[in-house]
């Protein structure tokens, strides 16, 4: 990395756990009898909005009392380099209050929303950060109809121009991969692209992961223990 002219970082949850986020499905409460797959849908949000958004209220609150880590804070330094890309799976914004730059939400922010009809100003995303939220659900303040929280659900495409930022960050020299499952594709593949283009790659997880055998160096521990680590030897 001291060498590197190019860097990629790309996270995961695993960045925000110590943060104290709520994992996807949360422990407590109501959303313990709902999977994911059943709430963070289209076809959800179209049977029943209200529930849906009651659920996205709830985890809205719950993400609004968290604080950027320690590794939120390096890679918000490391960022400061020209050089450096950040791409996050991660919707809660923690690098943006940590002062990431140039940072690529690929799959959206719980605190944006856009109208479900997608009527043509709609279609841009505009911040919300009230908590609690009244009334749900929102609307698009441009025409009236129901708005939803701007994130990619399950079955939808990233936005291209993420996808576009995404692969452009995969010509690189180091391309560390933090706090990701390695399951949820494209960002899944993007390790593996870098590699193929010549980049070193290297992996911080808990645990395995699918991409543990693809890098070249995986590192097992907690994003907020080893980044800091790491900062400090360069």
């Amino acid at each position: 990395m001291k060498g590197a002219r190019r860097l990629t970082i790309l996270t995961g949850a695993g960045v925000s756990a110590a943060s104290g986020v709520p994992t996807f499905r949360g422990r407590d409460g109501l959303w313990r009898r709902y999977r994911p797959e059943d709430l963070a849908t289209p076809d959800a949000f179209a049977r029943d909005p209200r529930l849906v958004w009651e659920w996205y209220a709830w985890r809205r609150e719950l993400i609004a009392t968290c604080r950027p880590n320690a590794a939120h804070d390096v890679i918000a330094a490391w960022s400061r380099n020209p050089g450096c890309r950040v791409l996050t799976q991660n919707v809660d914004d923690l690098h943006l209050q940590a002062g990431t730059y140039e940072l690529v939400r690929m799959h959206g922010s719980v605190w944006e929303l856009s109208c479900w009809e997608r009527c043509a100003p709609g279609t841009t995303p505009w911040r919300d950060t009230r908590v609690p939220m009244t009334n749900l659900p929102p609307r698009c303040p441009h025409c009236g109809c129901i708005a939803r929280p701007a994130v990619v659900w399950f079955g939808e495409a990233l936005r291209a121009q993420d996808v576009d930022a995404a692969v452009r960050a995969t010509a690189c020299d180091v391309f560390l991969t933090v706090g990701t499952s390695a399951l949820v594709y494209p960002a899944a593949g993007l390790v593996h692209d870098a590699r193929q283009q010549g980049a070193f790659t290297a992996e911080i997880n808990l645990e395995d992961t699918p991409a543990s055998a693809a890098v070249e160096l995986a590192l097992h521990g907690s994003a907020e223990q080893i980044l800091p680590a790491i900062a400090r030897l360069l």
